[in-house]
């Protein structure tokens, strides 16, 4: 009757031992995930505490907004034509045609006042002085 019991006493030990190594293999791989989690973590970490500085540091900066570029005027040709043209749309409230702008400037309507002064209202858009918002029709730029 006494070898019954140590048998049974044998293979419960046998039981535990494989039972103790299964826990300390388990034991093992959950420590190696440990160990990827804290370093996971301390990168975030790490991560959070960079993004706080940067955070913390464009804050402290002043506000320095540049100034919006002035777009510079273009330079108004050297003529009395140019200067009568401009004239007459300063006290235009339309688009204006060179037929137009001959009428108000007391020119003769012919082919060639008419021609002259169309040439030079597209110079005039070619420079940014006026606007040619239809072929034909002119216009001051609005700001």
């Amino acid at each position: 009757m006494s070898a019954g019991p140590q048998q049974t006493l044998g293979a419960l030990l046998a039981r535990l031992e494989v039972c103790e190594r299964q826990f300390a293999v388990e034991a093992e791989a959950a420590h190696g995930q440990i160990a990827q989690l804290t370093a996971l973590l301390d990168g975030l970490a790490q991560a959070a505490g960079h993004i706080t500085i940067t955070r913390k540091t464009l804050l402290e900066l002043p506000d320095q907004t540049p100034p919006a570029p002035a777009t510079p005027t273009p330079a108004l040709p050297d003529g009395p034509a140019c200067q009568q043209i401009m004239a007459v749309f300063a006290e235009a409230d339309a688009p204006l045609r060179a037929r137009n702008v001959c009428e108000a400037m007391d020119l003769d309507i012919v082919p060639n006042n008419v021609n002259n002064v169309r040439i030079k209202l597209k110079r005039l858009t070619g420079r940014g002085i006026l606007d040619e918002t239809e072929p034909g029709l002119f216009t001051r730029p609005r700001p």
